[in-house]
């Protein structure tokens, strides 16, 4: 049964599935929970959203090539999520893109532009058993990583011993 798990068409499959479960999710807490993303909770979405898309085409054509790009994808992931939590926790400055825009002339526009101004990258507006998401996203896109690299390798051990039973 586990060994079915890990074959790459399989595996694929389920990165592509866990994938969709937590863009499901990220989406859900942003326009049904009231969450807003900052600049780089976006940017962490597009990562998964390749994993999800590597995953399907894993599940029917080159998995294992498939899941070598997953296994490249999630550590892409992994860096984008640790830089995320640094910025939250005050060890790196924010980004450019993340900081505010330009000067306001005047108190309405002032007003105007905390009104329009999407969240700071280093406020943490959502926890969850004291996590902020993009130290889940580090977690789940290792977790994920990790999966996929166990998927290439089982199936290699079983490309092995076969050979030598031959």
């Amino acid at each position: 049964m586990l060994a079915s798990v890990f074959h790459p068409k399989n595996a694929s499959l389920l990165l592509a599935l866990a994938a969709i479960a937590i863009l499901a999710t990220v989406f859900a807490l942003q326009y049904l929970g009231g969450v807003e993303p900052c600049q780089m909770c976006i940017w962490q979405r597009w990562p998964i959203a390749a994993l999800a898309l590597i995953g399907l085409i894993g599940a029917f054509w080159r998995p294992k090539a498939m899941l070598t790009l997953a296994f490249l994808t999630m550590l892409v992931s992994v860096g984008l999520a640790s830089y995320h939590v640094a910025v939250e926790e005050g060890w790196l400055a924010l980004p450019a893109s993340c900081a505010a825009g330009t000067d306001a002339s005047s108190i309405e526009e002032l007003r105007a532009m905390l009104e329009a101004a999407p969240p700071s990258c280093d406020q943490v507006d959502f926890r969850f058993l004291g996590l902020s998401l993009a130290g889940l996203n580090v977690i789940g896109s290792l977790i994920l990583a990790l999966f996929a690299a166990i998927a290439l390798s089982s199936r290699q051990r079983q490309a092995s011993s076969m050979a030598h039973q031959a």
